[in-house]
C-alpha cells in the first residue's frame, strides 16, 4: 500500500482547492429527504449555540467548529474520485447554492461562495464535483430556473428534490441579519477529514476497513441489551428479546434508522421533561439526549422511567415499546399516503415537519381503545396542520431548530389530556396566536417559498374542488414527477408594460404580480403553452383546468351545480374575472386568504373532539 495522507480540513479548502469526480459505477446520489434536512438542522442549531445578533462578523472565528466526518479519495489519472462521502459533500455543494442564492444582494459575498461550487477556466464553468449528467441540473439550480427532472437518471432526479427540501428547511432566521455569518462559519469553521490513496485498490482497503471490521453496535442494539439484561426470567428475556427483534424489523421495513427515530419520538412523547436552553453553550436536557444517546439517557434515568424490577424492564418491552413502537409505525404509514381521518399526518408530512411524530405520540396512553386513540390523533395532527399554515403565511419558520422548544413545550402539556381538554388546550393555544392568515394580506411568492406555496395551492384547489362534490386531485397536484407534472402559474404574463397603468415600477409590479391571489396550479405542458399569452387571451384555456383555475370564467359559475351550492354554503366572494387588473387581483387575494380561514379553522378541533 503507498503513501496514506489524512487531513482535516475546512470547506473552504476542501471545496476551493480542487475538484472531484466519481466513478460511473458508483454514481447515484441517493441521500434522502431525511438526511438532508437533519444535516441543516444540525448546523442551524450548531451555528445557533454561538452566534448573536450584536456579534461583529470577525467574532465568527471563535465560534465553535463542527465536524462532518471523513471522506475517502483515490488519486488517479491528475483527477480525485470520491470513493465515500459523495452523498455529503453533493448536499454540501447544493447548500452552498442555496446560501450564494440567498446572498443576491451581496456579490462580494456570492463570489467567495461560488468559487467552492464551480470554477471557471477559458470561459467554461465547471462544477467542483465534476459529473457530466448532472451539469445542465445544476447550472438551472444555479441560475435559479426550473429544471424538468422527467425522465433524468436517479441521481439527477434526487439533486432536484434535495435542493427543494434544503429550500424548504433552511431556517429563516438564517436567511436574514444572520446569513452572512452563518455563510462564514459554514466554509471556515465546518471540517471534513480528507483520506486520500494513490490507488482505488488503497482507497476500498481503507473503506472497509473503516465500515466493516467488528459488530457496530447501535444505540437501538445498546438499549435493548441493557433492557434484557435487567430481565431476570430467561423464558421472558428470550420472549422479550424476540419481540424486540420483530418489532425492529418491521420499522426497518419503512425506512432505514427508522427503529431509531421511533424510540427517540416515543421517549421524547412521554418521559421529556426538560430541553437545552436557546443560549450558548447551554448544557444538553432530556430532549436533546433522547435525540443523540437514548440508550445512555434510559439508563442514567430508569427511576423516573420506572424501571426498577425485573417485570418492569419486561414491560417496558412488550407493553410500552409494543405500543407506541406500533403507533409510530401507522403514524409513518399516515405520512406517506393520506389515511381517511388522518389526512392531516400526511400535511404536515409533506412540509417536512418530523417534529410532529413525537408531538402526536405524547397524547396517547397505553390502556386507551383504538377509538380515543384515532381521536386524539386527528385533535393533535388538525392542531399542528393549522399552525404550519399560519405560520408559513406569515413568512414564520417551520423548522426544525425554530420549532422545537414550542413542541417539546405542546408535548409536556398534552400528556394525560382527555380528547374533550386536548382539544380545549390546543384551541386556547391558537386562539394565543397573534398572526392568522388576515395578519398577512400581503402573502406571496419570493425566492425561497416556492414549494411552500406549491403546498398551500394544492390544498386551496383541492378544498373547492371536495366542497363541491368533486373527486379530490391532491397527490395530483403534489406530484414531481411525470409529464402531468403540476407548476405554479402567474395569472399575469411577466410583462410590466402591460401593467404601466396601474404600477409606476417594475418592482412594484412583480411584487403583486406573486401575490398567492394571483397564483394557480396548472399542469406543466400547458403552463408552458400559454403561460405567457395576455389574461384576457388565456382565461378561456383555465375552463380545462381544475375549479379553482376555471372560477375565474363566468362559465365555471353555470356547467357546475356543486361548485354553487358550495359557494352559497361557504359564503366565499367567488366571482368571475373578464379582466385581471390589481383590484381584481386584490379581490382574489381576500378569497384566497378566506379560503385559507375555512380550511385551516380552529373549530376543525372541536368538531375532531365530538367525532
Amino acid at each position: 500500500m503507498e503513501e496514506i495522507q489524512s487531513k482535516a480540513k475546512k470547506l473552504r479548502s476542501l471545496l476551493g482547492e480542487k475538484k472531484f469526480a466519481i466513478e460511473y459505477y458508483q454514481r447515484e446520489y441517493r441521500w434522502g429527504r431525511k438526511q438532508v434536512t437533519e444535516l441543516i438542522d444540525d448546523l442551524a442549531e450548531r451555528f445557533g449555540d454561538n452566534y448573536n445578533k450584536s456579534h461583529e462578523r470577525n467574532e465568527v472565528e471563535n465560534y465553535s467548529h463542527y465536524f462532518l466526518g471523513s471522506i475517502i479519495i483515490s488519486k488517479k489519472e491528475s483527477k480525485n474520485f470520491i470513493i465515500d462521502g459523495q452523498q455529503r459533500l453533493t448536499t454540501l455543494t447544493l447548500l452552498l447554492i442555496h446560501v450564494y442564492r440567498l446572498l443576491e444582494d451581496d456579490k462580494d459575498e456570492q463570489t467567495k461562495i461560488a468559487s467552492l461550487i464551480f470554477s471557471t477556466h477559458y470561459g467554461t464553468r465547471s462544477f467542483n464535483i465534476d459529473v457530466e449528467e448532472r451539469v445542465k441540473c445544476m447550472e438551472a439550480l444555479f441560475n435559479g430556473n426550473s429544471f424538468d427532472e422527467a425522465g433524468q437518471p436517479e441521481s439527477v432526479t434526487n439533486i432536484v428534490r434535495r435542493f427543494q427540501d434544503i429550500t424548504d428547511s433552511f431556517p429563516d432566521e438564517l436567511a436574514k441579519e444572520a446569513l452572512p455569518y452563518f455563510s462564514d462559519w459554514l466554509i471556515e469553521n465546518v471540517y471534513i477529514v480528507e483520506i486520500s490513496a494513490q490507488s482505488d485498490a488503497d482507497a476500498y482497503t481503507i473503506f472497509e476497513t473503516m465500515n466493516d471490521r467488528g459488530l457496530s453496535l447501535t444505540p437501538t442494539d445498546m438499549l435493548k441489551g441493557y433492557i434484557l439484561a435487567n430481565i431476570q426470567d430467561p423464558e421472558r428475556r428470550d420472549e422479550a428479546n424476540q419481540f424486540w427483534r420483530n418489532q425492529v424489523a418491521y420499522l426497518k421495513k419503512i425506512g432505514k434508522e427508522e427503529d431509531a427515530d421511533a424510540i427517540k419520538a416515543w421517549l421524547r412523547s412521554q418521559f421529556a421533561n426538560s430541553i437545552r436552553e436557546p443560549k450558548r453553550n447551554a448544557e444538553p436536557r432530556d430532549f436533546d439526549l433522547i435525540g443523540t444517546e437514548f440508550h445512555r439517557w434510559v439508563r442514567d434515568n430508569k427511576e423516573d422511567l420506572g424501571l426498577s424490577s425485573s417485570d418492569d424492564f419486561f414491560r417496558f418491552i412488550e407493553v410500552n415499546f409494543a405500543f407506541y413502537g406500533r403507533w409510530y409505525s401507522r403514524l409513518r404509514e399516515a405520512a406517506k399516503e393520506i389515511k381517511e381521518g388522518l389526512e392531516a399526518i400526511h400535511y404536515c408530512a409533506q412540509s417536512n415537519f418530523t417534529l410532529q411524530y413525537p408531538v402526536l405520540l405524547a397524547a396517547l396512553e397505553c390502556h386507551e381503545a383504538e377509538c380515543v386513540i384515532l381521536q386524539k390523533l386527528r385533535i393533535v395532527s388538525t392542531y399542528l396542520d393549522i399552525l404550519i399554515a399560519r405560520r408559513i403565511w406569515n413568512f414564520r419558520s417551520i423548522s426544525y431548530s425554530t420549532m422545537r422548544h414550542a413542541m417539546f413545550t405542546t408535548m409536556r402539556e398534552i400528556r394525560g389530556k382527555d380528547a374533550r381538554n386536548l382539544a380545549d388546550l390546543l384551541m386556547e393555544r391558537l386562539e394565543s396566536e397573534k398572526e392568522i392568515f388576515a395578519t398577512n394580506d400581503r402573502f406571496h411568492l419570493h425566492g425561497t417559498n416556492r414549494p411552500q406555496i406549491h403546498r398551500l395551492l394544492a390544498r386551496l384547489t383541492d378544498y373547492v374542488e371536495t366542497s363541491s362534490g368533486h373527486n379530490s386531485h391532491f397527490r395530483d397536484y403534489m406530484g414531481r414527477g411525470g409529464k402531468n407534472v403540476y407548476e405554479i402559474e402567474h395569472v399575469w404574463a411577466d410583462h410590466f408594460e402591460d401593467h404601466s397603468d396601474e404600477f409606476d415600477h417594475p418592482n412594484d409590479f412583480a411584487q403583486f404580480r406573486n401575490r398567492i391571489g394571483g397564483l394557480l396550479l396548472l399542469p406543466k405542458s400547458d403552463n408552458a403553452s400559454y403561460g405567457d399569452l395576455p389574461y384576457e387571451k388565456k382565461r378561456h384555456h383555465y375552463l380545462k383546468q381544475n375549479l379553482l383555475a376555471r372560477s375565474l370564467h363566468e362559465e365555471a359559475y353555470e356547467r357546475d351545480p356543486g361548485f354553487k351550492q358550495f359557494i352559497h354554503s361557504s359564503k366565499l366572494a367567488f366571482k368571475a374575472h373578464p379582466e385581471f387588473r390589481k383590484g381584481d387581483l386584490e379581490a382574489r387575494q381576500h378569497l384566497y386568504t378566506k379560503l385559507a380561514e375555512q380550511i385551516w379553522d380552529p373549530e376543525r378541533l372541536a368538531r375532531a373532539a365530538e367525532s
